[in-house]
């Protein structure tokens, strides 16, 4: 075996460093010369003085850019590795993730933008607090959603970029680290939400005689006695067996949805490109848009992942342990490097750069965007629960520090070795394995805040407390008993072996919701008067000028009283009322360099007038208004029709 195993090319090392020209390196450099344009250009041109236009864009985005932006926030590192990882592995099934991904896409647009828009709010978390009323909801799903972006997307990305870095130039894994973290902060800091609304191109391979090739794609080493370096016979299948698939179907068309409801609308990171849309029409637009992008993946991303097995079974699909090890450096297998094994291997010079860099502008784009929605969690639902009096430049301080950002970054990099080996080495599997644990009670939490309105507050707080704790022991025993390898006895508990992630998440979503419907019912329900405004959007639109149950709409943010920071400044410059307002009076006698500074950092630099009661009144309107143009409205729901049947057509075919 060991003649055999030496013959084996490893990750790193002169191979991918030779294969790395100087016409790859002149394109990577030029791509990110231009990327840096682009995110200068942004600077100057978006509204980033106040929390509005630094986190939201300043509510003025078109559909493009939104339906680019979520696509683009999706579709990081982990999906070029994990997509094609999984694929490789499995088969095509992988790819209904992203099909099944429209549906919620469209119920964003449909359904929930616009119950939070009519709310008025920038954060999910607020969204609960309006709702329910307290703060203890809003902290603690604001805690629960960073806690997931660690474990599922911060360290899966950084550690998906640095795997194919590392097999692309050869470079050490922590040094790609760094770099592509240099450059992510730089982006995080300087742009905001503009600079991650920009699409990113894909590269697809052709894939002619595939399933003759794939079905044959048999690592030369193998464990003796096993059937595991087999491809799959349902491998070109997306329904599979309920007991004995992979990816069960009951589960990947029900289980899925749970957590995709989660993902698309109701995770701060997605949700937050909608929110930022100039209108409903455009917000709906975008959800269209983004939803005919997921029709690509499976093409670009999964497909190309079975033809790197087919290429290159000893290597993507190894299965002896010490084979393994020596190719990747996981034990469990090397499906991660499916796909930058495909693109050294076979690119030419010039389009090898250019796919490095695409990887590279991929996981700054995801990466941007999670450092981005985490701030804004940050800073609007628990800063401001610690320093109530907070002005708006303390809040753009805080939330472009680089402290709280390093401490998500230094906790995804300590959790990255047990992304490594988890889940059999598939990427991709432990991404949505966890999120199966963590995210359906958040899921079934808002569909029943926003159709149920009998639904309370301690209703609500103990339902996610028993899904949070039956969802975290699941997590636990996963990292308790790591799955066997090819050849051994699978020891697990049942409730691992027999009870497939996406099979939990359903069962956690409807334990979660009856749980609070229960408590809910056993304790008083809240007024009519403070439920309609923050539900189902069948209701009437809420009356003019409501913006919340709790107080005042347009509060002196030096008054203590609950603050609205969502207005961009451009439009709503009269953010601070006296004596607020003279806090900024001054700017304009600062020294040059202090003023540099103030624009790098997205501070206002000059003061503003102030508007009257009649024009913010108009402006409050305007920006929690769900109106649409009646010949917009039906373009939006041709669209969603058009791209509903493109789905089922696809969803048939490949089925």
């Amino acid at each position: 075996m060991s003649q055999q195993t030496t013959e084996l090319p490893g990750l790193p090392g002169d191979t991918a460093a030779a294969a790395f020209s100087v016409a790859d390196i002149v394109v990577v450099v030029l791509y990110f010369v231009f990327i840096l344009a682009v995110g200068i250009w942004s600077s100057v041109r978006a509204s980033r003085g106040t929390v509005g236009g630094y986190f939201l864009a300043g509510r003025s985005m078109s559909w493009w850019p939104i339906g680019a932006s979520l696509m683009s926030t999706d579709v990081g590192s982990g999906s070029f590795i994990g997509l094609a990882g999984t694929a490789a592995a499995g088969g095509i099934a992988v790819g209904g993730f992203e099909w099944n991904a429209i549906w919620p896409l469209l119920a964003l647009g449909w359904i929930f933008v616009p119950v939070y828009i009519a709310a008025g709010v920038v954060t999910l978390p607020e969204y609960l607090k309006k709702r329910f009323g307290g703060q203890r909801l809003q902290i603690y799903t604001s805690v629960l959603s960073l806690m997931i972006y660690i474990f599922t997307r911060i360290s899966t990305d950084i550690f998906a970029g640095a795997l194919f870095i590392r097999t692309a130039l050869g470079w050490n894994l922590y040094l790609s680290t760094v770099v592509l973290l240099a450059l992510v902060l730089k982006d995080t800091l300087q742009t905001g939400t503009w600079d991650i609304s920009f699409p990113f191109p894909t590269e697809g391979k052709e894939y002619s005689g595939l399933k003759e090739k794939y079905s044959t794609a048999i690592p030369k080493i193998t464990v003796p006695n096993t059937d595991c370096h087999l491809p799959r016979a349902d491998a070109f299948h997306l329904f599979r067996d309920p007991i004995t698939g992979d990816l069960p179907w009951p589960g990947l068309v029900f289980g899925l949805t749970v957590v995709a409801l989660w993902c698309w609308c109701t995770d701060q990171v997605m949700v937050q490109r909608s929110l930022s849309a100039k209108n409903l029409s455009h917000a709906k637009g975008g959800s269209v848009f983004a939803g005919y992008l997921k029709l690509f993946p499976v093409f670009f991303l999964v497909m190309p992942g079975m033809i790197s097995r087919a290429l290159f079974p000893d290597e993507v699909a190894c299965v002896d342990p010490e084979v393994c090890k020596r190719i990747c450096g996981a034990a469990v297998g090397c499906s991660n490097i499916a796909y930058p094994k495909l693109v050294i291997e076979l690119m030419p010079d010039g389009l090898r750069g250019l796919m490095i860099a695409v990887m590279m502008a991929a996981l700054m784009s995801s990466l941007t965007s999670v450092f981005n929605s985490s701030s804004t969690l940050f800073v609007l639902d628990i800063w401001q629960r610690v320093r109530r009096q907070a002005s708006e430049q303390e809040l753009m301080i805080v939330g472009r520090s680089l402290v709280f950002t390093l401490v998500l970054v230094v906790a995804s990099i300590l959790w990255i070795p047990m992304v490594q080996s988890a889940n059999s080495g598939k990427l991709f599997d432990y991404i949505q394995a966890i999120s199966s644990y963590l995210s359906p009670p958040i899921a079934a939490l808002f569909i029943l805040a926003i159709f149920c309105k009998r639904v309370n507050e301690p209703g609500a707080f103990w339902g996610l407390m028993a899904g949070f704790v039956v969802g975290v022991v699941r997590m636990i025993l996963e990292f308790s008993y790591s799955a066997p390898s090819c050849g051994e006895e699978d020891r697990r508990p049942a409730v691992l072996k027999d009870v497939h992630y996406l099979y939990f998440a359903l069962i956690l979503f409807v334990l979660t919701s009856i749980v609070t419907v229960l408590v809910s019912l056993c304790t008083p329900p809240i007024p009519e008067e403070k439920v309609s405004a923050c539900s189902n959007t069948l209701f009437p639109e809420p009356p003019f000028g409501h913006q919340n149950s709790l107080g005042s709409a347009l509060p002196c943010s030096c008054s203590g009283q609950e603050m609205v920071t969502w207005w961009p400044q451009a439009a709503f410059p009269s953010r601070f009322q006296q004596p607020c307002f003279g806090l900024f009076l001054a700017a304009a006698k600062r020294p040059w360099w202090k003023m540099v500074y103030m624009w790098f950092c997205g501070l206002p630099t000059s003061p503003t007038p102030t508007l009257s009661p009649e024009e913010r009144a108009a402006l409050e309107h305007r920006l929690t208004s769900i109106e649409e143009k009646p010949q917009w409205k039906i373009v939006c729901d041709i669209s969603a029709i058009l791209l509903m049947a493109t789905n089922i057509f696809l969803w048939a075919y490949f089925g």
